[in-house]
């Protein structure tokens, strides 16, 4: 049986009436001025390209096709990944003008995907994903070719069979997965959302915002029992049976959940916010220094507090140790410094931990500025 795909595909003859509208000519004039990959089949070539001594994919498509539109960009990138490969090609026919081909080949409806493999001229209908990865992965398994598309590297991590359990199940780590179909299309809408959560928490080792293709990895979808796309659940380090996830899905909504549940003071584009690395025991101590004739003393029992704590939290008792040292202007000048460091080029590693030191620094800022109102 022919696969024309999609049952809410439009018959032939609604093509004469539709094409008429002037701005889908301009449409489909100006969209040819483009550089394309994707071979143009008609009557006075088709034989030729499709003889045997080739594998051709080939999209029976209208122009005024839903479907068709859905289709083109994805198509599109299919071309481009075989560029370098002589053996394949990846074609499209317009049966609004080339009826006869149509006819010949027994289309009904668009758009209907036909792979003729390398020595025939008889076709087998694809009925696969629409997605460039599907047809790629396709083409590549019935022709033996090495099609690769070229993707933009991705803040988010992909997960397969192969890396799910060592990264979700991990217990050191907090971890968001978004269970998605390629074709869906609340997924299409979420991804640049949920990309820009993703490079949020690219420095958090701990904080993993992860995606799985659920309509390919059809067991990982089934053990966490996926039924509708986008699934996203949560995997905190205390519980790997992993939680439904039903906040919003706006990138700030996604950062406040994560924030909350990983501990950590993120802002949208992968900046800290100016809590983080703040402690209120500390920035009481901070603020008892900065009022104190002897500040000496008050340094000393900040050293007794933190010795055991992070060295984060060990800052606030080395400020204290250079104010005593070089005097109060230390705060200032400390932070201006920082301050230039960071308009800079550095890693995000060193980024966070230089904004947690101005961070720090602040607290000492706003209790000296206080006291000095007073």
């Amino acid at each position: 049986a022919e696969v024309s795909t999609q049952s809410t595909g439009t018959s032939p003859s609604a093509c004469n009436y539709i094409m008429t509208s002037p701005l889908l000519l301009l449409v489909a004039l100006v969209s040819t001025a483009f550089a394309s990959n994707v071979v143009d089949l008609t009557a006075a070539n088709f034989d030729e390209v499709v003889n045997g001594d080739k594998n051709v994919f080939v999209e029976f498509f209208a122009p005024w096709c839903g479907h068709c539109k859905a289709l083109a960009p994805e198509y599109e990138i299919t071309a481009d990944a075989y560029v370098r490969e002589d053996n394949v090609v990846i074609a499209k026919v317009d049966c609004t003008v080339e009826k006869d081909i149509a006819s010949r080949f027994g289309v009904t409806g668009y758009p209907t995907l036909k792979f003729f493999k390398k020595g025939t001229t008889e076709p087998e209908a694809y009925s696969g994903g629409r997605t460039a990865d599907d047809i790629v992965k396709f083409v590549n398994r019935e022709s033996g070719a090495r099609g690769f598309i070229k993707k933009a590297p991705s803040a988010v991590l992909q997960l397969d069979n192969s890396n799910f359990d060592s990264v979700a199940l991990d217990e050191t780590k907090d971890v968001l997965v978004e269970f998605y179909a390629p074709w869906c299309g609340h997924c299409k809408r979420l991804t640049p959302i949920y990309e820009e959560v993703g490079k949020t928490y690219r420095a958090d080792k701990n904080c993993v915002v992860a995606k799985v293709d659920a309509d390919g990895e059809k067991e990982l979808g089934g053990r966490y029992g996926v039924t509708g796309f986008p699934t996203i659940k949560f995997f905190p380090k205390d519980n790997k049976a992993g939680e439904a996830y039903n906040g919003g899905r706006t990138a700030e909504d996604f950062i406040r959940f994560l924030n909350e549940r990983c501990g950590l003071n993120r802002v949208e584009g992968g900046g800290m916010s100016d809590a983080a690395g703040r402690l209120e025991v500390l920035d009481a101590l901070a603020e008892k220094f900065m009022a104190a004739s002897d500040k000496a003393v008050v340094a000393e029992e900040a050293m007794a507090v933190t010795k055991d704590m992070d060295k984060t939290a060990q800052y606030y008792y080395k400020v204290m140790k250079k104010v005593v040292e070089k005097g109060d202007d230390f705060i200032q000048t400390e932070t201006e410094r920082i301050s230039r460091m960071l308009a800079g080029s550095m890693s995000d590693e060193k980024r966070d931990q230089f904004t947690i030191r101005r961070n720090i620094l602040g607290a000492f800022s706003l209790s000296a500025d206080s006291h000095t109102e007073l």
